[in-house]
């Protein structure tokens, strides 16, 4: 701010400062230039006294919110000193060190990309990459897929699954005419949040059987045929968040028929193709069984488990539809959801995901090294369970190899986590869902001393 003695010998500095004071002090009238030495002078008092961030702000009264309840996990983790603590909460694969992963492939893939001069870094289209997204479909539906063939498949490059699923319920609440999306009970925390905020209502069937640590297989036919026709119906593609528990193939082909028969939209959520089993193909299988029939759906897909591209943000929406002139219509459509959210998506991550999936010696490495991060998941699990057997904990934990993917559903309840978060220093959501990639070979005992003592205690 000008002192007193720059004012006097630049008189223009006195009349600017008395502008901005009229401009910031509320209500200030028109001054005449008589008028401007005075309030030059006091304009430094003036400025001193308007409230400032310091003293005071408009958002004084909003509350501190919550910690999200899983990445809340790995904040009270991340403070606790203890050396022998081991994080089950975050859902990102773990080496046997306890690592993250930076695929083989996926550096090759960056380096190659690195190293070429004719590429910049020009904005994507609205609907992203173009050779991602047709490589996209092609993995999740199959590339003899019929819908395909005949170019009824609209796809965008979105923000990974999150933002695939937001964009497609957008999508939904503009232009579908059920705007009731039902999703099982239990599932990934984000996808109530993400969908009530897209605008449509959410509502719940049953699915997992607390009882038998099982699908519900009952429990869920009975709730989607009483859901009104032409609802949207949340499937986990495989590996369902948070329970490991997958329907059989001959139980999704009667879930198939019941939708089809009561015009139920399915949305599908795929974030663990290959992830969960070991096989692209047989992870997609329930997803190409809904295509199959020539019927229409919605994909998210998410490359954060399966190429372990968690940072980078890299997904897909895709939507089939009855004709390539719909399909048309609907792509037109979904840019006009994406351009006012973000305008269009980033280009590094997709651009990975390409080079692997078109070049058949990188994809072929990629599904060797995708198997054995399934491998490593499913050895866990059989460690985990033999050290309960040995233990002779209390209980049946023949759920623990039954369920597949990244998570297991424990079955224990908030008090033993909370018993064995203060007493072991092991951290997992309070539902007892743990991750069994953050698992390895030295942890696995601890683990299950904790639950050995948590159910033999707190029953």
């Amino acid at each position: 701010m000008p002192t007193a003695n720059a004012r006097a010998a630049h008189p223009s500095a006195d009349r600017r400062l008395s502008t901005l004071v009229r401009h910031l002090l509320p209500s200030s009238p028109r001054t005449s230039p008589a008028a401007e030495a005075a309030t030059a002078t006091s304009a430094d008092s003036s400025l001193q006294a308007f409230p400032t961030m310091a003293s005071s702000s408009v958002f004084a009264a909003i509350q501190q919110g919550p910690e999200d309840p899983i990445l809340g996990v790995t904040v009270a983790f991340n403070k606790d000193p203890s050396p022998v603590k081991v994080n089950l909460g975050v859902g990102a694969y773990r080496t046997e060190e306890g690592k993250p992963l930076v695929l083989n492939v996926v550096r090759r893939a960056e380096a190659m990309l690195i190293h070429n001069e004719s590429r910049v870094k020009e904005y994507l289209p609205i609907t992203g990459l173009a050779e991602f997204n047709k490589l996209s479909a092609k993995l999740i539906f199959g590339a003899d897929s019929p819908a395909i063939q005949e170019n009824r498949v609209a796809t965008v490059q979105c923000l990974s699954g999150t933002g695939s699923l937001r964009v497609g319920g957008e999508f939904l609440a503009r232009h579908y005419h059920e705007r009731t999306i039902y999703i099982p009970n239990p599932t990934w925390g984000n996808h109530p949040k993400v969908f009530t905020l897209a605008g449509l209502t959410v509502r719940s069937y049953r699915y997992y059987d607390p009882a038998t640590r099982g699908l519900d297989f009952q429990g869920l036919l009975e709730d989607l045929s009483s859901a009104p026709s032409g609802a949207i119906v949340l499937l986990h593609a495989c590996a369902h968040n948070p329970t490991g528990v997958d329907p059989t193939v001959e139980q999704w082909e009667q879930i198939r028929q019941l939708m089809r028969s009561k015009a139920l939209l399915p949305f599908f959520d795929s974030a663990y193709q290959g992830f969960a089993s070991g096989s692209l193909d047989k992870d997609a299988q329930s997803v190409r069984m809904f295509v199959a029939d020539g019927g229409e759906l919605l994909m998210a897909q998410s490359y954060a488990k399966n190429m372990g591209l968690y940072g980078e943000r890299v997904g897909a929406l895709s939507i089939v539809c009855g004709s390539a002139d719909v399909a048309g219509r609907v792509e037109s459509q979904l840019k006009l959801v994406i351009r006012p959210m973000y305008s269009n998506p980033p280009l590094h991550g997709a651009s990975i995901v390409a080079t692997i999936l078109k070049d058949s010696a990188m994809f072929d490495e990629w599904t060797m090294e995708l198997k054995a991060m399934a491998d490593r998941i499913i050895s866990m699990r059989q460690q985990l369970f033999d050290a309960l057997k040995s233990r002779g904990t209390p209980g049946d934990w023949s759920h623990i190899i039954k369920q597949i993917g990244m998570f297991t559903f424990t079955g224990l309840n908030s008090d033993q986590v909370a018993f064995m978060r203060q007493e072991f220093h092991i951290y997992m959501t309070s539902d007892g869902r743990i991750s069994m990639a953050g698992l390895s070979s030295r942890t696995v005992p601890h683990l299950a001393d904790a639950i050995d003592a948590a159910v033999t205690k707190l029953k």
